[in-house]
C-alpha cells in the first residue's frame, strides 16, 4: 500500500511514537488526522508537517466525546483509509503494591479507548468497503514481566481483541488489523508511567532512555503496515528474544522473568524505598 493521498488518523500524535508516525506518513505523502489531549502540541506539530492536516484534540477515555470526533474525521476528506490506535499510558509497580484504580485506568485508556474508538468507526469502514485499522500495543501484551501486571493486561487486551477482529472482518469486509508491538522505545513511557498510587512516576528508565529512536521505530512500522503485516514486532536485543521465546519456548521466558521479579521482591521485602526497574540488567517491555 502506497500512503500517498490516503488519509490516516493517528491517536497520541503530540509525542514519541504518534509524533514520529505523523512526520513519517507526512514525507510519505499521506493526509492527516492527528489526535491528543494537548492542542497547543498537536498545533506545534501540524505547522512543522509538510501535510495536509486536521488537528483534532480529545482525551480519549472521553467516551461520549468520542462519536463527534469519528463524525468530523470522517468527514474531514470524506473518509478514513487507516486509524492508527496509538495512545496509552504505561505502569511501575509491583501487584502487591498497585490500587485498583489504577488497574482500572490502565484498562480504560490503554484498552477501552482503543476498542471504543475502532467499534465506533468500524461500521463506516465497512461502508466504505475497505480500510485498515491498527493498535500499538507492546512486546508486554505478549510477555508479562514484573513492575508492568496492569499495563500488560491492557496490551494482552489489545492483542486478543484486535486478533479476534481481524478475524471477523479481513476477508469478509476487505478490512485489515495489525498489532504493533514495540520494545523500548525513547520517548517519556516510562517517566509519565502511573505508579502503585496513580501517580507519574516522574523519571525514565536505562533502557527506554538506551532504546529504539522514535523514527526508526516509526519506519519500521509504517512499512509493516504498507506491506500488510498482521503483527509488527518493533523490538531488539532482548526484548526480540522474549518475544521468540514466549511462542517456542514460554517455560524458558517464565523462569527468566520470575528471577526478575523475585529480585524485585527481596528489594520489597528489605524495606527498601525505592524499586527502580531502571537500574536492572537487560531490557525493558515498553
Amino acid at each position: 500500500m502506497s500512503y500517498h493521498n490516503k488519509t490516516v488518523w493517528i491517536t497520541g500524535a503530540s509525542s514519541g511514537i504518534g509524533e514520529a508516525l505523523a512526520h513519517g506518513l507526512s514525507a510519505r505523502g499521506a493526509r492527516l488526522v492527528v489526535s491528543g489531549r494537548r492542542s497547543d502540541a498537536l498545533e506545534a506539530l501540524a505547522r512543522v508537517l509538510d501535510a495536509d492536516t486536521l488537528v483534532l484534540p480529545f482525551e480519549a477515555t472521553d467516551f461520549a466525546a468520542l462519536p463527534e470526533a469519528v463524525r468530523t474525521a470522517w468527514e474531514w476528506r470524506d473518509g478514513i483509509d487507516l486509524l492508527v490506535n496509538n495512545a496509552g499510558i504505561s505502569q511501575r509497580s509491583l501487584a502487591i503494591d498497585t490500587e485498583f484504580e489504577v488497574y482500572r485506568r490502565l484498562m480504560e485508556i490503554d484498552y477501552f479507548a482503543p476498542m471504543r474508538l475502532t467499534q465506533l468507526i468500524l461500521p463506516k469502514l465497512i461502508k466504505q468497503g475497505h480500510g485498515h485499522l491498527a493498535v500499538v500495543s507492546s512486546v508486554a501484551g505478549k510477555v508479562g514481566a514484573p513492575m508492568l501486571s496492569g499495563y500488560s493486561a491492557a496490551k494482552h487486551a489489545c492483542v486478543g481483541y484486535f486478533d479476534a477482529l481481524r478475524a471477523e472482518i479481513e476477508t469478509a469486509y476487505n478490512i485489515q488489523v495489525s498489532v504493533i508491538l514495540p520494545g523500548s522505545v525513547r520517548t517519556n513511557i516510562a517517566v509519565n508511567a502511573l505508579g502503585a498510587d496513580g501517580t507519574a512516576r516522574g523519571r525514565s528508565d536505562a533502557n527506554i532512555d538506551a532504546g529504539m529512536r522514535p523514527e526508526a521505530a516509526a519506519s519500521i512500522i509504517l512499512d509493516g503496515l504498507a506491506s500488510g503485516m498482521r503483527e509488527i514486532p518493533v523490538a531488539q536485543g532482548a526484548e526480540a528474544i522474549a518475544l521468540t521465546l514466549r511462542a517456542s519456548d514460554p517455560e524458558k521466558l517464565f523462569s527468566v522473568t520470575a528471577q526478575e521479579g523475585a529480585r524485585l521482591a527481596e528489594a520489597r521485602k528489605a524495606d527498601r524505598t525505592s524499586i527502580d526497574p531502571g537500574r536492572r540488567d537487560g531490557n525493558d517491555l515498553r
